[in-house]
């Protein structure tokens, strides 16, 4: 069982390096390849990641998550493809759950997990907390798939049975895409102890209550209608 880990990147030069270091320190024998897709940066990124042994950086001149994301799937060279963000870092055990459960459930095409977030205090850091532990649980149970799309790894037979990742969604809802198309080929499992650390940024800079929100309305549209509700986006990244 191979790993390759994805991870988009556009202007991540300040948080790359801290992913890639968690990576490597948490490593298991599974892991087979680290791609870094620089997308379209005009800062160091592709410098910072090449500074790691054994990162393969390619590059996607169109810029755009889910354009980064497909960059990954052609280039990628695993049976399990792990995709992060730029601005997660893992932890120990993270490896290891992959492996189990992926070993135990034949029917997994799936696998995902909430976010803790690594830079965030005080009111915040207790609401984005208490948001995963009440409402993630129930939606999943619910509805029956949900992905993170900073946080899953997916067979990669699947990804290509499935088609691919939806260009022509830009940010908001494409992880719902995501889980919904491959929910059709398997099991796609959320687990809220298969989590990962990631940064709090958008939630500082937009507000934590209402990017909470419009997240929930544009996985509760992805559901219903199959695609997103919210079309334009803040680059946060632009801001660090």
């Amino acid at each position: 069982m191979k790993i390759s880990i994805i991870i988009p990147a556009h202007n991540e030069e300040k948080f790359l390096g801290k992913c890639l270091e968690s990576i490597f320190a948490y490593k298991t024998d599974d892991l087979f390849e680290v791609i870094v897709v620089d997308n379209a940066s005009t800062d160091r990124t592709a410098e910072v990641a090449r500074a790691f042994p054994g990162v393969r950086v390619v590059y996607e001149p169109d810029k755009g998550l889910t354009k980064a994301r497909e960059r990954g799937l052609l280039e990628a060279r695993s049976e399990l493809l792990a995709y992060l963000d730029a601005d997660t870092r893992v932890h120990r055990g993270w490896f290891e759950a992959i492996r189990r459960e992926f070993t135990e459930r034949k029917d997994l095409v799936c696998l995902s997990g909430p976010y803790y977030y690594y830079d965030l205090h005080g009111f915040k850091k207790f609401f984005a907390a208490l948001s995963w532990r009440l409402f993630a649980p129930t939606t999943y149970f619910f509805v029956g798939y949900m992905v993170l799309g900073g946080n899953f790894v997916a067979k990669k037979d699947a990804l290509l049975k499935m088609g691919g990742f939806d260009t022509s969604i830009a940010f908001y809802g494409e992880d719902t895409n995501i889980a919904w198309r491959l929910h059709k080929f398997g099991k796609v499992l959320f687990k809220m102890d298969f989590y990962i650390w990631t940064s709090g940024r958008r939630l500082i800079e937009e507000g934590i209550i209402r990017t909470f929100a419009v997240y929930a309305l544009n996985y509760i549209w992805g559901v219903l209608f199959h695609k997103p509700f919210t079309r334009a986006y803040k680059d946060v990244r632009r801001e660090q």
